[in-house]
């Protein structure tokens, strides 16, 4: 499936998380952190998110780069700048993708001079929740040489209490096209802050809608990357193409918690750990109960800094093969990171409305606990790929692939603890699909692929109970972890045709199966907060998935159903944290069949582009989709998630060639709904707005209704 960015414009300003939900099968979102930039993506099944503590399954390419950050495989969505993307390709579980390919993979191609049209464009829109986004391009060609630039800034100020959304970025590309050969030279460069609330218990959220747990919750990232890209042709039927780039990330995660100290209750004066012993900071000195019995919050602070290079070279080659038509690619990647990361955690007070902590507080330094962690990561990955597509029959076509993956993840402990550790893996992934053209309306396809995803540095560092870690990531050992090996089938029909003169219909009908040996989960912990990474054993997501699409003068519909049935096919036992529907011992048991958490059963979502005039254009998009199981209920011991039905309008009017005024309105109806749910310790934190709170179910809101405008200028 392809987006182009046509369809990301859709509803005014490009906006690629909001065209993958709406229109394509197979795709959804949620949103744990509570900011609309901060989304994870989930793909068959498997999920791409910004967030640590995520089993990451989908591998997202900018123009042939590898996208996911080296330490977690994270994904953050705010550093791509969506008006700079000239199509997103939404790919199977391929192998020649590489590592984390489990569910697919977003192929996103950045624009330049010559795949755009010459000019420029700008931007200023607004609306609710104080947005203001100003963006504009412009592309320009001379001779050989082209030149295309972009830059936007976001600012929101959101619907909950300490939400907000800071963002800047510029991306530039210059080209050269000759003959045979082309070159280009691009800078992406991003600056952004992220408050997002996170989930809050329900009982607080119909107290007051905007309310947040514990605060603050703040992901600020810095990205700048140079990419070279070369192709060229020896025939016309022969090309290599190779790209080499160099990548700067840096992430600062400022986290407020529930405190996993308090004070102890043998009269010491003293604060002790969860374990009962008193608590200590630096140089191992005891942490006093300074507030006098409190309250008290736990600030959890960490800083990535990653530096990635890579290189990559293929050739392409059409020929034929004993007379039959043969299409080949080859090729080896290569891509390096080295990363220093740095936590530490800070006790401190809490304010009794907004739940915010305040210092000066102590550092805390418990040994066995949370401890301040300093440790470097060098990682190597490299893979050797191929793919073979034959024609054998004018209808009949038969593709091969293959791809050896090698992972090389070493850590170094910078403060003399137990943190370094070398580990590496390896896998040979071969793949195999057919295409049969029934009819010329119908193609038959089916095929079959292995995909692998090594252990990330984050997952290395987190992997036991012993060694258990937060969201805002602090490891304490360096357990082995097995890769993740998946296993995917699929088969369908597509293709399209014209009823009379009045348009023509396409559709896309088919059904998946993917078996994970070896996945590796989040699992909880016995202290208050934290988790950690284990292989718990067999995965499988399998369903079916449904697109039809109509396209006739003056106007355009979609309409899209998945049916998503992930389950655990192996057992575990997990605590419960503050899941209610624990045993006598605190563990909550995962059985064979239980679901997946954060995956709906269904979904459907359609749209509809009207030209209503030659000026005046009006649309709008629905999303239908069932409940889910909570975060932390994998034992699918409670409720699910409510399920929810969002209806969103927008309309544009051309008011001259060079002059557009767009609006939209998002969630019409005004409907309360949300798209994700875990467990919070609701008793270990008083609530002003809601005194006595006992339910520990917790949900992120989505954003009610909201107004937007704007006006586009072209030139």
């Amino acid at each position: 499936a392809i987006l182009t960015a046509h369809d990301l414009q859709g509803t005014g300003t490009a906006d690629m998380l909001h065209a993958l939900d709406s229109r394509l099968a197979g795709v959804s979102l949620n949103a744990p952190a509570g900011n609309p930039y901060q989304p994870t993506i989930v793909m068959n099944g498997f999920q791409a998110s910004p967030l640590q503590g995520t089993s990451q399954g989908v591998a997202v390419y900018l123009d042939g780069v590898r996208f996911n950050q080296a330490f977690g495989d994270t994904v953050n969505w705010d550093l791509i700048p969506d008006l700079a993307i000239e199509r997103v390709a939404v790919e199977g579980p391929n192998p020649v993708f590489g590592l984390n390919a489990l569910g697919g993979a977003l192929n996103v191609r950045m624009k330049n001079a010559f795949n755009t049209a010459a000019g420029g464009e700008a931007d200023l829109s607004g609306g609710s929740f104080g947005r203001i986004v100003a963006q504009g391009d412009y592309a320009a060609r001379r001779g050989d040489w082209g030149f295309y630039v972009a830059g936007r800034e976001v600012h929101e100020e959101g619907w909950r209490d300490l939400q907000s959304t800071d963002i800047q970025s510029l991306y530039a590309d210059l080209g050269w096209k000759g003959q045979a050969t082309d070159v280009h030279g691009s800078l992406d460069l991003a600056n952004s802050v992220l408050n997002g609330p996170g989930t809050a218990p329900v009982e607080l959220l119909r107290a007051d809608p905007r309310a947040q747990f514990t605060a603050p919750n703040q992901m600020a990232n810095r990205f700048i990357q140079f990419a070279l890209n070369g192709r060229h042709g020896f025939t016309d039927t022969l090309s290599v193409q190779g790209q080499v780039h160099y990548d700067y990330f840096q992430q600062r995660v400022i986290n407020g918690n529930a405190p996993n100290d308090a004070p102890c209750d043998d009269g010491s004066g003293l604060m002790c750990t969860g374990h009962g012993d008193p608590s200590t900071t630096r140089g191992g000195a005891t942490i006093p109960d300074f507030l006098n019995g409190g309250p008290y919050s736990e600030l959890d602070l960490q800083t990535t800094n990653t530096n990635g290079y890579g290189v990559s070279v293929q050739q392409t080659e059409t020929h034929s093969v004993f007379g039959l038509r043969n299409h080949e690619v080859a090729g080896v990647s290569f891509d390096g990171a080295q990363t220093m990361f740095t936590g530490s955690a800070l006790l401190g007070g809490l304010t009794p409305v907004t739940r915010d902590y305040y210092g000066p507080g102590y550092v805390i330094d418990e040994p066995g606990a949370t401890v301040p962690v300093r440790v470097r990561v060098h990682d190597a990955y490299v893979g050797v790929f191929a793919t073979d597509t034959i024609d054998l029959t004018q209808r009949l076509s038969l593709t091969g692939s293959m791809r050896y993956n090698f992972a090389q993840i070493n850590l170094a402990d910078q403060n003399g603890g137990d943190l370094s550790g070398r580990h590496a893996y390896s896998a040979i992934n071969p793949g195999g699909g057919l295409r049969y053209r029934l009819t010329k309306w119908t193609t038959l396809y089916g095929g079959y692929s292995e995909t692998n995803r090594a252990p990330t540095p984050a997952e290395l560092s987190c992997a036991g109970p012993e060694n258990a870690c937060s969201l805002a990531n602090f490891f304490v050992g360096d357990p082995e972890l097995k890769q993740v090996r998946a296993h995917t089938f699929e088969a369908g029909l597509r293709g399209g045709f014209a009823i009379g003169a009045a348009g023509r219909l396409s559709y896309d009908v088919g059904l998946f199966r993917t078996d994970a040996d070896n996945d590796i989960v989040f699992i909880n912990s016995k202290t208050l907060n934290r988790a950690f990474f284990a292989n718990i054993g067999a995965t499988r997501r399998q369903g079916g998935k449904v697109h039809l699409a109509w396209q006739a003068d003056g106007w355009s519909a979609w309409l899209n159903y998945t049916h998503t049935d992930a389950t655990y096919r192996s057992g575990f036992v997990e605590d419960a944290g503050s899941n209610p529907a624990g045993d006598d011992d605190g563990d909550i048991t995962v059985r064979r069949g239980n679901r997946l958490p954060g995956i709906p059963l269904d979904k459907l979502t359609g749209g509809v582009d009207v030209r209503v005039t030659p000026i005046w254009t009006v649309g709008g998009d629905f999303l239908l989709q069932g409940g889910q199981y909570l975060f932390g209920d994998e034992a699918n011991l409670t409720p699910r998630l409510p399920g929810f039905f969002v209806l969103n309008l927008h309309s544009s009017v051309q008011v001259t060639r060079s002059l557009q005024l767009f609006g939209s309105i998002a969630n019409v109806t005004d409907r309360h709904y949300y798209t994700f749910g875990t467990f919070s310790p609701t008793s270990s934190v008083y609530l002003v707005q809601a005194p006595g709170a006992s339910n520990p179910r917790s949900y992120s809101p989505a954003a009610p209704i909201g107004g937007f405008g704007g006006v586009r200028v072209t030139f």
